[in-house]
């Protein structure tokens, strides 16, 4: 019997509120602050198929859109018909998981009556897995950490103490990375057990029903949003920073009736840099980038990417093999929502977003001054780029959405100290919406002895662009005692080092000429254009 739309709407939600208290969870019984603090991480619920029904709210868009993919894996390495009640699946293998090594993928089966009825998955990214640690300096996949197939974290319940003892021994901070690992464990057995509590409520042996109502629902949405569109293949390259010379990124999209073809011919090879993306990671930020100028207000599942194909070249930057590294995958694989906008930009013109000043992850490992070892990460936003009719949100990330650090909470952990944090004037793109403001963070390292930073950024070189006649936002820059160093980079803080980041602003939107003069007179009452600037992008004489 097909799901009425009043029962759809009700029993969608509640799914959606059952991802939720798994994210709830997960956070409340986490370690690290990458989860506790910056919500670094995605949970999915699925149907006994394996097709994604509901993600929690606040869920990384490349964890949801790699996690279906994922699960298909597990499933081929642990079919179905061979699972138990209390097993538990894991792997962090970048190509069949989220891109790179440093996020956990957990799977338990939901079983009711002695059958699967679904799937409970978490993703995290872990403190630390070993290796040479988060940066983008690795030269192969080998030297950035433990690499774990699809293996068995527990079994019928028990957990696999030799697995979790390898683990242990590879790893910086064992306490975060087992507590956080366990945590997803726990996370997803409350999935497990709010899912059949669901059941129970509403009578239902099984999702199929209501799950076969989700994904034809967000299908037809989408399909309905981009037969609408003209037919054609539109094309967009650009240059981005690469760890010497720049590199190409470059995308056709072909619309055609109710589906769309994204492929990305014409990017450069892979290179021995630790920036390369796995196909996995390049899909999910394709269909994140259609799903964003199309339905943006359907919950993610499966039906709202089931239109949308992907492909590019093998051994490219967006489709790296293995053994390249890609540790650092996020500085490349971000550029895929910007690079499928621009190439869309005459078509949805009102809908596209200028560039955003990006994420600039400073990741450090070392040991506090009472003797603890650290491994964490610093998430520094810069400006979110205009949109028709909307001016940037300030350091605000995209295309990602983790949240920030607390500098508290930072400082507690780190042994760091965050001298100062400040909004950037005139680094927002000039336009008649203007690009939101990057920032000023200067990091001292107060601990007792040296702390290991690695940089994982761009928009050092390629300024985010403005959309519609706006300019584009500043530029960032990296410096580490006063010295202008590689976004890129590792480096050694001793004790009184300074690592000082100024963030990238996010691009204008439409003429700066345009722009409503009481609101750039607020701007420069609030200290985020300056005079000269006013003067100089909008023509507003200074005095008036």
């Amino acid at each position: 019997m097909a799901v009425d739309v009043i029962s759809l709407g009700v029993q969608w939600d509640r799914l959606i509120s059952i991802g939720d208290e798994i994210i709830n969870s997960l956070v409340r019984t986490s370690f690290s602050t990458n989860v506790r603090e910056s919500y670094d991480l995605s949970c999915v619920v699925f149907d006994r198929h394996g097709r994604a029904i509901a993600q929690g709210s606040y869920s990384v868009p490349s964890f949801t859109g790699t996690a279906a993919a994922t699960l298909a894996s597990m499933l081929k390495r642990f079919p179905a018909d061979t699972l138990k009640p209390g097993d538990v699946v894991m792997t962090n293998d970048p190509w069949l998981g989220t891109g790179h090594l440093f996020d956990i993928n957990v799977m338990q089966p939901v079983f009711r009556k002695g059958a699967i009825v679904g799937y409970s998955m978490s993703i995290t990214h872990l403190p630390d897995i070993g290796g040479a640690g988060f940066s983008a300096t690795a030269r192969e996949v080998y030297e950035e950490g433990l690499r774990l197939p699809i293996c068995m974290l527990a079994e019928e319940g028990r957990l696999n103490e030799s697995i979790l003892e390898i683990i242990r021994t590879n790893v910086r901070v064992p306490e975060q990375t087992l507590g956080d690992l366990l945590a997803n464990r726990s996370c997803t057995n409350v999935g497990a057990r709010m899912i059949n509590e669901f059941m129970d409520e509403y009578g239902l042996e099984s999702l199929d029903e209501l799950a076969d109502a989700i994904i034809d629902h967000s299908d037809r949405s989408l399909r309905e949003q981009i037969a609408k569109l003209p037919d054609g293949i539109y094309r967009n390259s650009i240059q981005i920073e690469g760890s010497g010379a720049p590199l190409t990124l470059a995308c056709s999209v072909k619309i055609e009736g109710d589906s769309v073809h994204v492929d990305f011919e014409g990017t450069d090879p892979a290179i021995h840099s630790a920036i390369n993306v796995p196909f996995c990671y390049t899909r999910a930020m394709s269909c994140y980038a259609i799903k964003c100028l199309t339905t943006p207000h359907i919950p993610n599942n499966e039906g709202s990417v089931a239109p949308v194909s992907v492909s590019a070249p093998v051994g490219c930057l967006l489709n790296a093999v293995s053994p390249s590294p890609t540790g650092g995958r996020h500085i490349v694989g971000h550029f895929v929502v910007p690079l499928v906008f621009g190439a869309l930009a005459d078509v949805l013109p009102e809908r596209v977003q200028a560039d955003s000043g990006m994420l600039n992850l400073v990741n450090v490992s070392g040991t506090t001054t009472d003797g603890r070892p650290v491994s964490s990460i610093f998430f520094a936003s810069g400006g979110f780029g205009a949109l028709q009719g909307q001016d940037g949100a300030h350091t605000t990330p995209s295309p990602s959405n983790m949240t920030g650090t607390p500098i508290e909470v930072w400082e507690n952990l780190t042994g760091m100290f965050i001298e100062s944090k400040a909004l950037l004037a005139d680094s927002g793109g000039a336009g008649q919406f203007r690009g939101g403001l990057g920032q000023r963070i200067a990091f001292i390292n107060e601990s007792k002895g040296d702390i290991v930073i690695s940089c994982l950024a761009g928009r050092t070189e390629f300024a985010p662009r403005g959309f519609a006649g706006g300019r584009p936002g500043g530029l960032r820059t990296v410096q580490f005692n006063g010295r202008e160093v590689h976004p890129k980079g590792r480096y050694v803080m001793a004790p009184g080092d300074r690592l000082t980041t100024f963030e990238a602003g996010g691009g204008g939107f439409g003429d700066p000429a345009l722009r409503d003069r009481a609101l750039l007179r607020r701007d420069i009452d609030q200290g985020l254009v300056t005079p000269e600037a006013a003067a100089r992008d909008y023509g507003l004489p200074i005095g008036s």
